[in-house]
């Protein structure tokens, strides 16, 4: 087993597998109506129905080399993916879902798309621009215009998503030593540190529900956010307070990169990796 694809039950307090596989596969999201997730794996997109789960290989018009940032739109109707399909860095396209032709959204490479206002309407990733390592927040409405860059160069910035009302965005920061959770207003006002410990914390999720963020807490002193570490998946309060560690398990990239949660807040999905060696 390289990969193991589990659902944690928040009331329950308990984990279950819902499928295993010798393929590397990554970051689940839960679709919308509940009855599936969607993960990457191998440069390619996978279906992952609740009620058989199996890799459903979904076609992409041959467009290839998907990273594990990617995501469904709160109707249920688009995908978005983030591909190195033509070469030139990461990029952002929508399809139908289900499958289909990728559209390229006119934003600049490198850019990870993150999150997915509830209202269907903006989209927040990832970026770096005019030649830069530096990687910053920015937002774009889905009908096209001109890309918002909310961050300002003050350190690495990823992981951005948004709150159940659209109002707040949440990501993760290194601007004053190591990464650490942020939140700011959706349009970039208000910036401010949640808490800080020193575990390197990346990913932050709000749940749909309101009452919870998890994020992903790796070691002190890691660089970046690698593979095959000893992590953990820890949920606190919205405001950063009662902060707990649910489950300790071999992760980090491609555990949960982006939204996972169900629907309904109950619950939310996770890679766990064989050790290695």
């Amino acid at each position: 087993m390289r990969s193991s694809l589990e659902v944690w039950d928040i009331a329950r307090g308990t984990a279950r597998v819902l499928l295993q596989t010798d393929r590397h596969i990554e970051a689940p999201n839960w679709s919308p109506d509940g009855r599936y997730l969607l993960v990457n794996g191998e440069g390619g997109l996978f279906r992952v129905p609740l009620d058989a789960p199996a890799l459903q290989t979904i076609d992409l018009d041959g467009v290839g080399r998907l990273n594990n940032d990617h995501g469904i739109s709160p109707d249920g109707k688009t995908w978005v993916i983030s591909s190195h399909h033509r070469g030139t860095g990461s990029e952002i396209y929508l399809l139908p879902a289900g499958g289909g032709t990728p559209r390229r959204v006119c934003v600049p490479a490198p850019s990870w798309w993150h999150g997915w206002s509830p209202d269907g309407t903006t989209m927040a990733y990832v970026a770096a621009r005019g030649g830069s390592r530096v990687i910053d927040v920015y937002t774009l409405p889905f009908a096209g215009g001109t890309e918002t860059r909310l961050t300002m160069g003050e350190g690495h910035c990823d992981g951005p998503d948004y709150s159940p009302d659209g109002t707040l965005i949440y990501y993760n920061c290194d601007r004053d030593g190591h990464a650490q959770i942020w939140v700011m207003g959706a349009d970039g006002s208000g910036q401010r540190k949640l808490f800080a410990d020193d575990c390197v914390n990346w990913f932050p999720h709000p749940s749909p529900c309101g009452r919870h963020v998890i994020y992903l807490a790796y070691p002190p002193a890691t660089l970046g956010h690698p593979a095959d570490l000893p992590v953990a998946i820890c949920r606190m309060n919205p405001d950063g307070s009662n902060r707990q560690r649910l489950v300790e398990i071999n992760g980090g990239q491609g555990t949960m990169n982006v939204p996972n949660w169900a629907p309904d807040g109950g619950a939310f999905a996770y890679v766990r990796y064989a050790m290695p060696g």
